[in-house]
């Protein structure tokens, strides 16, 4: 067995698990192998070799000795045992948004469903309502998400999974000698949220490429060879994703790269301007048009992308604006955004400590922060009715604002630390904290994690009052969205957007890849109204400072530039602004 068939039993026993309503360590137990196992980036079965199963995080005895089972015999008497009680094909049903383990068990128990087709059909028939605590609206709920699966259901990664891979691939493959410049391509060089395969580039002379192409195939986390060429090999990972290496002439790189970078709608685009201007344009150069001003002319070849939008008259079109979404007519008309960058970002006002749901101390949150390049801080811990993240009760909250006081004190006069919340809206629309509580934070977020499937109208009304509460500073990742099976409140942007300008209440892009919310459609609407933003991490690790950049990105496939972005203010404009200067 491979690593991420491993990985995959050790979730589904775990989800079987919580179906048949076993302890939540044990349950978390195997999560936790499971996401051991996907971060390896080793073959698992040489580590079996080496005897060092035991040195995975999170394996124990326990569980080393079912992984040992799994790869020395290709089955788990274990998990075999378990199907026997709770059927396999239940795990299909925790798909559906709103189905919860308790749920899916008693859908299994009371009416006997034990896949996906047959709860379709059960609330088509309108069976589901007669459950205890269903009813018709719910029975709604659910076909509408059994409708968004089955919209949603191709397999793709996230952002954040692919773009770590392809730089720890590229990393190896710049090693080998002869090459000259790595990129990643496609979807993922222009930032897109899910990612299909993986594309990579490199260019090298062609006496380089079989090196190049036989370190790729052998790299560690290759799971299987799918095709090996000269100039072109395609792999599975460990993982699942598949990675296409293209080794391109140096000379060429320039149309090559911008060819792969795509989308397709831009590049059709680019090849109409060229033909206007008799050229003909592929990926390997320009070529004079028979009749054109350049005909007899040697081919036009680009060693960077630079050069092939000068060609056509254009300024270089970043990335994650290649969408043909207006980029070439702002671009011939002077009118591309300056957009942001990461090195603008000088805080994040979002993040959470052990006071609620986080891994680290005030202190240590802030100490990172401050290694990461920024200026200041709010720690913003859950409020009190998320009970799962460890919610701050009021008296809590005036424990931990000490606290702060003291970390802020410590950091000393370059950095700050401010004290904030986020603040739980209620599903009946209400604050978790009294208004004469929010107003005594240096900084208030306000954010919806419950009853996510309301119907528009009603979870609209339900975040405009806190849009309008004078104490709330920011609204956090407005709609709920956890990628890619959850796609979170079905809200009347047009109507928060509205609310948030005339209250210049700040929206969030929350920069954790599985979120990236407010997406970026959202963002370029923001954008055109002069909505302020503000990207933020969420970190409850550290670690999770790093993916600030996927915020940014999305702020940037969103048209956002600095001025938008209050995450660049210094810190006096910051506090001004709390203060309604």
């Amino acid at each position: 067995m491979k690593n991420r068939e491993v990985a995959t039993l050790f979730r589904n026993i775990a989800d079987l698990l919580s179906i048949r309503g076993d302890q939540f360590h044990r349950i978390m137990a195997y999560r936790r192998a499971a996401d051991s196992i996907d971060d390896l980036g080793r073959d698992l079965n040489q580590i079996y070799a080496e005897d060092g199963l035991l040195e995975i995080p999170g394996i124990g005895k326990t569980l080393a000795n079912k992984i040992e089972e799994m790869l020395t015999t290709g089955t788990l008497s274990f998990y075999e045992n378990l199907t026997e009680t709770v059927p396999p094909s239940l795990l299909e049903l925790l798909r559906v948004d709103g189905l919860g383990p308790k749920r899916v068990k008693q859908v299994y128990e009371e009416l006997g469903i034990t896949n996906l087709a047959e709860l379709t059909e059960a609330a088509q028939a309108g069976r589901l309502r007669a459950l205890s605590g269903m009813g018709e609206k719910s029975e709604a709920k659910i076909l509408a998400a059994i409708e968004a699966l089955t919209r949603h259901g191709d397999e793709r990664a996230l952002l954040g999974e692919a773009w770590p891979l392809a730089q720890s691939i590229l990393a190896e493959l710049a090693k080998v000698n002869g090459v000259e410049k790595t990129a990643v391509a496609g979807s993922l060089r222009r930032m897109r949220e899910t990612i299909g395969d993986i594309d990579l580039l490199v260019a090298a002379q062609a006496e380089a490429a079989p090196a190049i192409m036989e370190t790729f195939v052998n790299l560690p986390q290759v799971e299987s060879i799918s095709g090996q060429g000269s100039t072109k090999s395609s792999v599975v990972l460990l993982s699942g994703m598949q990675v296409d290496l293209r080794v391109l002439p140096p000379e060429r790189w320039g149309t090559l790269l911008s060819y792969f970078t795509g989308s397709k709608d831009h590049n059709v685009r680019l090849r109409e301007l060229a033909l206007k201007q008799g050229l003909s344009l592929n990926e390997h150069a320009f070529t004079p048009v028979a009749g054109g001003p350049y005909e007899g002319e040697d081919e036009m070849i680009c060693a960077d992308e630079t050069a092939v939008y000068a060609t056509l008259n254009l300024p270089y079109i970043p990335p994650p604006l290649r969408e043909d979404r207006g980029e070439i007519e702002a671009a011939q008309s002077g009118r591309l955004p300056d957009l942001i960058q990461p090195e603008q970002i000088i805080s994040d006002l979002h993040m959470h400590t052990t006071w609620s749901d986080g891994k680290m101390s005030i202190l240590e949150m802030a100490r990172a922060a401050q290694a990461n390049g920024l200026q200041y801080i709010v720690i913003t811990d859950h409020s009190e009715s998320l009970g799962i993240a460890n919610g701050l009760s009021e008296e809590r909250l005036w424990q931990q604002s000490l606290a702060i006081r003291e970390a802020d004190e410590a950091m000393g006069p370059d950095f700050r630390v401010l004290h904030g919340a986020e603040v739980e809206i209620k599903a009946d629309g209400s604050l978790d904290y009294e208004d004469y509580v929010l107003e005594a934070l240096d900084f208030v977020i306000a954010a919806l994690h419950v009853s996510l499937s309301q119907p528009r109208e009603q979870i609209t009304e339900r975040l405009l009052p806190a849009i309008a509460n004078p104490h709330v500073d920011m609204i956090a990742h407005p709609t709920g969205r956890l990628l890619p099976d959850r796609p979170g409140a079905d809200l009347d942007m047009d109507r928060i957007f509205a609310a948030a300008a005339d209250t210049r209440t700040i929206l969030e892009i929350n920069a954790n890849p599985r979120r990236l919310d407010l997406r970026d459609s959202h963002v370029r609407r923001a954008v055109e109204l002069g909505l302020l933003l503000s990207i933020n991490t969420d970190a409850h690790h550290a670690r999770q400072f790093d993916l600030r950049h996927y915020g940014v990105a999305t702020a940037q496939r969103g048209w956002a530039t600095t001025d938008l972005i209050v995450n660049t203010w210094p810190l006096e404009k910051f506090l001004a602004f709390l203060q309604g200067s």
